[in-house]
């Protein structure tokens, strides 16, 4: 990149200031991780809009590591966002006004700039293919009081909550392998400030039906996901592909057990769906399982190299281990696909995204979804006079996906 260039984007990109942080801190922001060196004083050259920040403090060896903690930002065009490390708390802080300002001009005068590590732009397509639906709206509505984002400090309720034996591995996981038992006990439980998600119901029961019509109810989840559209997201569509963007992130990068099982409670709402995906929210399901395409596209690549060698203290928690063939996803999206393979008529963009996540996990997890011969990606008997018809409702939005 040629000087020029660069001076623009130091001069439009926003700035995250980061002042004393220790050495050997891990830090990460989006898809990208550092290990903190001893001139390091934050990033720049950020493009505007929704990121993640996230970090575990080290021990002097820099061989043990505390609980990751995250926080959401949404970054203006030129903003300068500053932080703090508290020594005795090992947390990034925000700083007073006076000082915010006097730190942002420091900035703007590159006095900073030798000290500031370049955003990583050749990986940013990457993470807007995870963010793409998180607003700063979103974020205001879901993130916790504070913002910071922790499973050392997540509430008792989620971490008594029955599990499943995946769920259970991925608990013990977090909290084992990932820091030291001494920096969890650490942690101040009486500060715990939950994040604001959705709550899903598993079962829907109401008065006055009959055993017949409630099963018949909890069968198709789409009359409870329009409640839900209506009751919490006012209708908007986005709004809930957003949470579903804001728990994966704070999952995967944030290391948070309360955020996969939100996470996992929208895709298991989604998928246990029957009639919405063709009839009345075609274009829902087309977003959300192009979403969950590029989450399991992400958190499943193998060859990722952390930046820096960041990698020893924190990976990536896709582990095919726990993603088994008797999973809820791997259920629920064979489920899916024989719904799409039964559908009379399928929307031409979510039968393409269909078949290119069941193509995604039978290739990157070996699942197998037993189905028949080929037609286009999915699997239909050679005379099967149910075989769904394809309604193109959009050529351009089609070609767009196709390229991307």
């Amino acid at each position: 990149m040629d000087p020029e260039t660069a001076l623009e984007f130091v001069k439009h990109g926003a700035t995250l200031l980061l002042l004393d942080v220790p050495q050997y801190t891990l830090l990460g922001i989006d898809t990208q991780m550092f290990t903190v060196g001893p001139a390091f004083k934050g990033i720049k050259m950020i493009p505007p809009g929704p990121h993640f920040v996230y970090y575990s403090s080290s021990s002097r060896n820099g061989k043990e590591f505390s609980p990751i903690i995250g926080f959401f930002i949404h970054a203006g065009p030129s903003e300068v966002i500053v932080r703090k490390w508290d020594q005795q708390e090992e947390l990034l802080v925000k700083v007073s006004e006076e000082e915010e300002e006097r730190f942002s001009q420091a900035v703007k005068s590159l006095e900073f700039d030798r000290h500031l590590g370049p955003y990583n732009l050749s990986q940013y397509r990457e993470w807007k293919r995870l963010s793409n639906y998180l607003t700063k709206n979103v974020i205001e509505r879901i993130e916790p009081i504070g913002g910071e984002i922790t499973v050392a400090s997540e509430s008792v309720m989620v971490k008594n909550s029955p599990k499943t034996a995946m769920e259970k591995a991925l608990e013990e996981q977090l909290e084992t392998s990932k820091f030291s038992a001494s920096a969890s006990a650490s942690v101040d439980k009486s500060k715990k400030r939950g994040c604001y998600y959705t709550k899903i119901p598993h079962v829907i029961k109401r008065r006055g039906m009959s055993g017949e019509e409630l099963t018949s109810l909890n069968l198709d989840k789409t009359e409870l996901l329009e409640s839900i559209l209506m009751k919490d997201y006012g209708g908007s569509e986005d709004l809930l592909i957003g949470e579903l963007q804001f728990s994966y992130i704070a999952f995967l990068m944030g290391q948070s057990l309360e955020a996969f099982l939100q996470w996992k409670s929208l895709v298991s709402l989604l998928l246990g769906c029957i009639d919405a995906p063709f009839h009345t929210r075609s274009q829902l399901f087309t977003k959300f399982i192009k979403v969950i395409y590029y989450q399991l596209k992400y958190g499943l690549q193998k060859d990722r190299e952390e930046t820096n060698c960041a990698g020893v203290g924190v990976s990536t928690l896709l582990d095919e281990s726990w993603f088994s063939a008797d999973s809820f996803l791997h259920r629920l999206c064979k489920d899916f696909f024989l719904l799409v393979q039964d559908a009379l008529v399928v929307d031409g963009d979510l039968l393409m995204w269909t078949r290119s996540l069941k193509e995604l996990l039978e290739t990157s997890l070996g699942w197998e979804f037993q189905q028949n011969s080929a037609v286009d990606g999915m699997y239909f008997e050679d005379d099967d006079e149910y075989a769904p018809v394809v309604e193109m409702m959009d050529d351009t939005n089609y070609n767009e996906a196709e390229a991307t």
